[in-house]
């Protein structure tokens, strides 16, 4: 596995290398003394997925205080867009993005911290996004900013969005409960 430092502080694009034989093939996605090496996030006691059919656009979701939440998201099939947004005030980043394309056959996957918003739209018929979470979901601190109030390349031209991703205040209008801490 190799840990890719992202150009928002705190964030890692972690490639793991998938082996291939006759039967298929095999990709490990969780190296725990891998992520300590680096004073990374390394337990996570609750994770999921989603499936989502092309142009499906989902976030961009965080969670705040006091359940705010490191993840980790790689797509086992299928394809997306996959955006991360920097909402910590006093970061060098602070209201900029970045963008990765996520598959099985780029076996990639993304460490996000504390204070940083994720979303994704499919680009594929149709994609399943796993999810790694550090706490346990709290509906109470699910919040995220509205997916077209920055200048994001989003790839569709006709999104599929849900009602509360499309009532999600712009990120202006966000009051981020977050502070960059450097490490």
């Amino acid at each position: 596995m190799e840990v890719r430092p992202c150009p928002l502080p705190g964030c890692y694009e972690i490639l793991t290398p998938i082996l291939h034989d006759n039967r298929g093939t095999f990709c490990k996605t969780f190296l725990k003394h891998l992520l300590k090496e680096k004073g990374m996030q390394t337990e996570f006691p609750e994770e999921f997925y989603s499936t989502s059919e092309k142009n499906v656009i989902r976030g961009l979701h965080v969670q705040t205080p006091p359940g705010a939440t490191v993840k980790m998201v790689y797509c086992p099939y299928g394809e997306v867009f996959d955006v991360i947004v920097d909402l910590r005030k006093g970061s060098p980043t602070y209201g900029k993005f970045h963008t990765f394309r996520l598959s099985p056959e780029a076996a990639n996957e993304l460490y996000i911290p504390e204070g940083v918003a994720h979303g994704f739209c499919v680009l594929s018929t149709e994609a399943v996004l796993v999810y790694r979470a550090s706490q346990e979901h709290d509906q109470r601190s699910d919040t995220g900013i509205r997916f077209d109030s920055l200048d994001i390349p989003w790839p569709s031209k006709k999104p599929i969005v849900s009602d509360r991703d499309r009532s999600l205040p712009a990120f202006g209008d966000f009051r981020s409960p977050f502070t960059f801490q450097s490490t």
